[in-house]
């Protein structure tokens, strides 16, 4: 091996430490606070639920069920609540949700939504 291939060996020993380190930083994101699920609870049934309808069956858009959902891919449905679906009424939501947020969403979705959480006085 040439004399400058074993200097650079150190630092790329380096470079794969570094990059294992890291590895860990995109594993899934902690769950939105109980407020905030519950935010998302009433987002989902008011906003999503006027194209998706109200019990999520389907309307302007498909159906949100469980069923409806059983074989499409989680990271999907977790794309399309982010980032829209381009050239169809489904909207980004981006704005208002965090990336955690939207993952949640589709968790929620899979298992079948929750109902609507009533406001207290």
């Amino acid at each position: 091996m040439a004399r400058g291939g074993l200097r650079c060996l150190p630092r790329f020993g380096l470079w794969l430490v570094l990059l294992a380190g890291t590895a860990g930083l995109h594993a899934q994101p902690a769950p939105p606070t109980t407020q905030r699920q519950q935010e998302l609870v009433r987002m989902v049934r008011q906003d999503c639920g006027s194209c998706h309808g109200l019990h999520l069956t389907g309307g302007l858009g498909p159906a949100l069920t469980r069923a409806a959902l059983a074989d499409k891919p989680i990271d999907s449905i977790v794309a399309t609540i982010y980032g829209g679906r381009p050239g169809t009424p489904m909207a980004p939501w981006k704005a208002m949700l965090s990336e955690a947020d939207a993952l949640w969403i589709a968790q929620q979705l899979f298992a079948g939504f929750p109902e609507s959480v009533k406001d207290r006085p």
